[in-house]
């Protein structure tokens, strides 16, 4: 007897539902294999399994016509074949790559995804989606939203405790503190925190820290993240730590500026920006080829068949490698380095050769031309992945070094001159507004002369930190030098500009700033703004922005000054 297409719609509801429901517990089983793994990497059983759970859902996703779900587990399966090759312990980047993509699998067993899926329009009921989340609520990490900023500090010390509990508090983090070990576990289940800071030494013992926190590790499903400090300063103490499962080591007296950037990177889970690879080859169908491998190891690739369109895409795509064909029409892959090279705005973008030619002259040469590696076709699809990766992601290292200021992680002035003029490009060719901006914390020198340089640096991350939070992620900020900040807003007018900095610079001064002493105190900042199409090329918009700033400030500071107009 053959089924009814109504009846066969209603089965398919039936056991889309069933496999929606049973979502958290098979993401839970995942998550609980690779938190396992972490402490034990050299289960090989563990391996395989978490390999044919995830490669399972890449299938069942897709059946079921959840193709977020199921891309979202195949980005995770390449990532857990790479490092079942390599046989070594998971790197800290690759560790986050996994803990990202198991978030965004657990939100998605309990979000809106699944009420509109391949068509078939589910809707939930209260009760359901109650019954959906009590089953997950369970499995939730520690990467917790209520508890994200709570740092636990454990420190018997009560000035030293005290004095860390100030510093951190002025960068935002709530910090609970603990002075003993005694039911130390049952404290940190309840609290759930993002974080903890745990001395070494204690009166029961010279490495009492690390001996309970490798207690506690070994309890837990996940690995909890954890800060030493510590008088001791000898390998037998840091190799403790480690082995206690320690993200950081700090010996007292504590580096506040390092203590913080560390905090920073275990509590700021962002989603991480995927590869973006160009592919310059003009076979298509083979450059299709090694984009959809590329896709599927979690890539984002664009392919250009014609080497003389490769200006657009180095603007627009803005690549963070090239993988390119040597011999093409037109213009060789030879020359077409050649030409790249020749910009300083990408000297530093790895070019990888793709190509039959197996001379070794030649390929010496592509590598003098240019050329950062020389991969010969054909090529297994993992060593394609594993040299792309290795590659951007060194790139991605050396570039931080290059580009980024050392204290708050934005653009240097060097690089953030360098993107306006990149941006300004676009904007014309796609004839859309761009606003430049100019900041510059007021009276900064009184800052520095009352309360000191460490105050002061404070200061400015806490501006940095701010202008992060509160701008979007296509706006490009940069620190300009001292005090004094940039800000590119890509298809944003001067008016559309200037609102958003005057939210922002209200916000700021109404940020209590706290000295060592727990003095408090306010700091302003000065803002100008300046737009394209207004002013055409770069000198003439970063010249007017700076006129406008020095307007801002001659006229009594925390103020917004538009170039050529009013102040606000």
């Amino acid at each position: 007897m053959v089924s009814s297409p109504d009846c066969l719609r209603e089965q398919f509801k039936i056991l889309q539902k069933d496999y929606q429901q049973q979502l958290p517990s098979k993401i839970g089983h995942i998550s609980e294999i690779w938190y396992r793994l972490l402490r034990r990497p050299d289960r090989v059983a563990d391996w395989e399994k978490l390999h044919c759970l995830i490669h399972r859902m890449v299938g069942s996703g897709a059946t079921f016509g959840m193709s977020e779900l199921s891309e979202t587990a195949r980005r995770m399966e390449g990532y857990i074949t790479d490092m079942m090759a390599m046989k070594s312990h998971p790197t800290a980047a690759q560790q986050a790559l996994i803990n990202t993509v198991l978030d965004e699998l657990k939100q998605m067993a309990i979000g809106p995804q699944w009420q509109v899926i391949g068509g078939i329009v589910d809707q939930y009921s209260p009760e359901e989606k109650k019954e959906v989340k009590s089953r997950w609520r369970g499995e939730e990490s520690w990467r917790n939203v209520k508890s994200k900023k709570l740092i636990v500090l454990i420190e018997y010390d009560e000035e030293q405790a005290n004095d860390l509990r100030v510093q951190l508090s002025c960068f935002g983090y709530k910090i609970s503190t603990v002075k003993e070990l005694k039911g130390l576990k049952d404290a940190i289940e309840e609290m759930s925190p993002a974080a903890v800071i745990m001395d070494v030494m204690w009166p029961e013992g010279q490495m009492a820290g690390t001996e309970i926190i490798q207690e506690i590790q070994g309890s837990r499903n996940w690995p909890l993240p954890v800060l030493f400090i510590s008088a001791r300063d000898d390998l037998q103490a840091r190799l403790q730590a480690v082995r206690a499962g320690g993200a950081a080591y700090f010996h007292k007296p504590v580096d506040i500026g390092s203590l913080i950037d560390k905090l920073d990177s275990l509590t700021a889970h962002e989603t991480r920006e995927p590869h973006r690879i160009l592919i310059v080859d003009d076979e298509l169908i083979l450059a299709t080829y090694h984009a959809n491998i590329l896709g599927k190891a979690g890539m984002v690739t664009e392919v250009v068949t014609d080497p003389m369109q490769v200006m657009k895409s180095l603007v627009d795509f803005k690549p963070e490698l090239i993988l390119m064909d040597m011999y093409m029409p037109g213009c060789n892959g030879l020359e077409l380095a050649s030409v790249i090279r020749q910009q300083d705005a990408y000297v530093s973008i790895p070019i990888v050769f793709l190509s039959v030619e197996t001379n070794v002259e030649q390929q010496l040469t592509a590598m003098h031309l240019g050329g950062d590696e020389f991969l010969t076709k054909p090529i297994e699809a993992q060593h394609l992945i594993a040299e792309v990766k290795s590659r951007v992601e060194r790139s991605r290292i050396v570039s931080s070094f290059m580009e980024r200021d050392s204290l708050t992680g934005l653009l240097n002035h060097t690089k953030i001159k360098e993107r306006l003029s990149i941006e300004l490009t676009r904007a014309k060719r796609q004839q859309s507004p761009l606003a430049f901006a100019m900041i510059d914390i007021d009276c900064f020198k009184g800052v520095n002369d009352i309360f000191g340089h460490l105050i002061g640096d404070r200061v400015i991350k806490s501006l940095s930190r701010l202008l992060k939070q509160r701008l979007r992620k296509t706006d490009i900020i940069g620190r300009y030098g001292g005090e004094e900040f940039a800000v590119i807003l890509p298809d944003t007018d001067a008016i559309g500009a200037a609102k958003v900095l005057n939210e922002i610079r209200s916000g700021f001064a109404k940020v209590r700033q706290l000295a060592q002493d727990n003095h408090e105190f306010s700091v302003t900042f000065s803002c100008g703004v300046a737009a394209f199409p207004e002013y055409s090329d770069a000198n003439s918009l970063n010249e007017a922005a700076d006129k406008a700033l020095y307007q801002a400030k001659h006229s009594g500071r925390n103020q917004l000054a538009l170039a050529g107009g009013g102040l606000s």
